[in-house]
């Protein structure tokens, strides 16, 4: 099977035999030059790495991967009605991916809260929103991780509750600190738009899909709800 770090080809009937490993290393290597180039502070190359990988068709047959085989839950529709995809259909979206396409309304689910009578919100974007989700995670994931505090274990790679206990131990067994506790209240759906875009301050496109996912409202029972702040639970 040819392939190269853009483009590459793999016949309906061969998608099992894909060489993950190898496609996993093509891109680590560019999240690892993305992740030197953001601890550098050099934005430009930054950038232009980023453009590579989503480009990249290494990446994208991976996100796509992660959104149909590999998700705890790759088999919730969204507003499309897709639960799961063929081997065909899946390089099928891997050909179509593409950063310039318009998001879909998330679907909106309700779970129980653990432990209490209410429920919480759940945003299920459309299978292909998801595959660029992941796609897009995969390139600007480096470029943060170089500057996120190090004491900082939600939400990331290879960190764990465990790992939050270990650094707790380790800092409060010298001599005894305060520890403090705090919810920001209704934070998911309280998130400005502006001020989040403006955080993120990436490349135009990027910019452009991110406030797509952001503003492409939610349908909840076959209402559709616009999305002028916060952004969904998934």
């Amino acid at each position: 099977m040819k392939m190269s770090k853009t483009r590459g080809f793999a016949p309906q009937s061969e998608w099992k035999k894909v060489n993950w490993r190898k496609l996993e290393k093509n891109v680590f290597k560019l999240q690892k030059r993305i992740y030197q180039a953001s601890q550098r502070g050099d934005v430009r190359v930054v950038r232009k790495l980023q453009k590579t990988l989503i480009k990249s068709w290494s990446a994208k047959m991976i996100a796509v991967r992660r959104v149909t085989q590999e998700n705890k839950g790759k088999k919730t529709a969204g507003v499309d009605g897709v639960k799961s995809l063929t081997p065909k259909q899946r390089l099928t979206l891997v050909s179509n991916l593409k950063v310039s396409k318009k998001a879909q309304p998330t679907r909106r689910v309700w779970i129980p809260k653990p432990g209490r009578k209410e429920k919480r919100p759940l945003g299920i974007p459309t299978m292909y929103d998801r595959a660029l989700q992941a796609l897009a995670k995969q390139a600007l994931e480096p470029e943060w991780e170089a500057k996120f505090e190090p004491n900082s274990y939600g939400f990331r790679p290879g960190r764990s509750c465990h790992d939050a206990i270990e650094a707790i131990f380790n800092s409060i067994k010298q001599k005894p600190k305060w520890v403090l506790d705090a919810d920001i209240a209704k934070c998911f759906d309280k998130i400005n738009h502006d001020a989040l875009l403006t955080k993120l301050n990436t490349y135009p496109s990027m910019r452009r899909l991110i406030k797509s996912w952001l503003k492409a409202g939610v349908m909840d029972s076959g209402t559709f709800s616009p999305t002028d702040e916060g952004c969904p639970h998934l």
